[in-house]
């Protein structure tokens, strides 16, 4: 299950929780408030230490990227360079070819 879902889930059992408490406790309206403070207090520490474990999921996740796309990066610069030299190469070879000074060796 997806962490969306299981944040959903948890959100609309604490409201049937909370709504069943309410209808089927037999507390006073002090003691009721003070549940319903309880678990609101509940719910909020949860999100706010689950959006800071998703906050640190998705700084991890972007030093992954951006290590591969350098990664990606370097290998195409490297790949071009190679290219590069060898049209050098051929190049310079075809021209020690066509070279009239080099036609007798």
């Amino acid at each position: 299950m997806d962490e969306d879902k299981k944040i959903s889930y948890f959100l609309l059992g604490l409201g049937v929780g909370v709504a069943a408490g309410l209808l089927l406790a037999p507390k006073s309206g002090e003691e009721t408030r003070q549940l319903l403070r309880s678990k609101a207090d509940e719910g909020a520490d949860y999100l706010k230490r689950r959006s800071g474990e998703l906050k640190d999921q998705a700084g991890d996740l972007l030093e992954r990227g951006k290590t591969a796309v350098q990664r990606q990066k370097d290998q195409l610069s490297a790949a071009i360079d190679a290219g590069k030299q060898a049209y050098r190469d051929t190049v310079s070879g075809r021209a020690d070819e066509t070279d009239p000074a080099n036609a007798g060796v």
